[in-house]
Parts: C-alpha cells; sequence; structure tokens
C-alpha cells in the first residue's frame, strides 16, 4: 500500500512538472524572450533610412530598427525582434530576418561590430561573408533588389506620428 502511495506521488509531482513547463511556452520569433539590456524611459525617435521602408533611431546607442510594425535590434552577433519599442525581445536566426533590415546600409548602425570597419557606409553589412556559404545560399538575392519598387514604408508608431 505505502509503494502504490509512494508511486502516485511521484506520478503526480511529474504531471505537476510537464503542466508548468507547458504553461511557460511562449509563442513568437525565435527562442523565449531574452532580454538584452534595452531599457528605454522613453519612447525613442525614430527617422527613416533614405530610400528605405525601415527606421533606425539615431539617438540611441544601439543598433535599434522599425520595419513593418516591429523593432530590430543587432547586438553582440545576433538579431532580437520585438512588437513594443522595449522588449521583451526573442532571438531571431539571421536566416529569418526581413530583406530590407538586411539591406540597411552600414551607416545607420549606431554600434557597429568591429567587422564592419573597412566596409563601404552606404551599402548593406556583407551577410554573406559574415555568416558564411550556408546563410548565403538560403538568402540568395537577398542584396539585389530594385530601388524603385520599394515598398513604402510602414506607418510610424502610434505614439510618434503626432
Amino acid at each position: 500500500m505505502k509503494k502504490i502511495r509512494y508511486v502516485l506521488i511521484v506520478m503526480w509531482m511529474l504531471v505537476c512538472t510537464v503542466m508548468s513547463a507547458e504553461a511557460s511556452v511562449s509563442i513568437g520569433i525565435g527562442l523565449p524572450n531574452v532580454s538584452i539590456g534595452i531599457n528605454l524611459p522613453l519612447f525613442p525617435e525614430l527617422v527613416p533610412v533614405p530610400g528605405y521602408p525601415v527606421y533606425y533611431a539615431p539617438r540611441m546607442d544601439a543598433n535599434y530598427f522599425f520595419y513593418d510594425g516591429m523593432y530590430w535590434v543587432y547586438q553582440d552577433d545576433n538579431w532580437y525582434a520585438s512588437s513594443w519599442y522595449n522588449g521583451p525581445w526573442g532571438f531571431v536566426e539571421p536566416t529569418v530576418v526581413p530583406l530590407f533590415i538586411l539591406r540597411v546600409p552600414v551607416r545607420y548602425y549606431r554600434q557597429p561590430p568591429v567587422y564592419f570597419r573597412g566596409w563601404q557606409s552606404n551599402a548593406p553589412p556583407r551577410w554573406g561573408q559574415h555568416w558564411g556559404r550556408g546563410w548565403e545560399q538560403n538568402r540568395r538575392g537577398w542584396d539585389k533588389w530594385n530601388r524603385r519598387s520599394v515598398p513604402s514604408r510602414a506607418p510610424l508608431p502610434v505614439y510618434q506620428r503626432q
């Protein structure tokens, strides 16, 4: 009888653990939310990147972009995205970062990584050279596009439209 009681207690504990783990799963881009140190006391001022449907935050000390309703940060060789200006941030694989974010010229990166040095400031980063052939094969043609057919920018966030 004691054996059965212990077995039931152990099984109950396992079921509770599995149920809590399922409750903590989040759905979104990439892995569950991570802290990347972006803690803004105010909304960031966003300015259009000329000729691109992307905005950037020139007054921030971060590679911070806004495109198609999402906020994007490039930090420590990783991309992060959020639907809110201050996070929560989700890790995004380089193979799924939107093309127009990848095409933003080097000059709009407020904290460019060391390996950007020597790259043309009016051109996009050399992602293929940085991430390798596998990435380049998955994103073939990412840097070739008709500049006359750029989609219009998504509207600015409501807080900045006034």
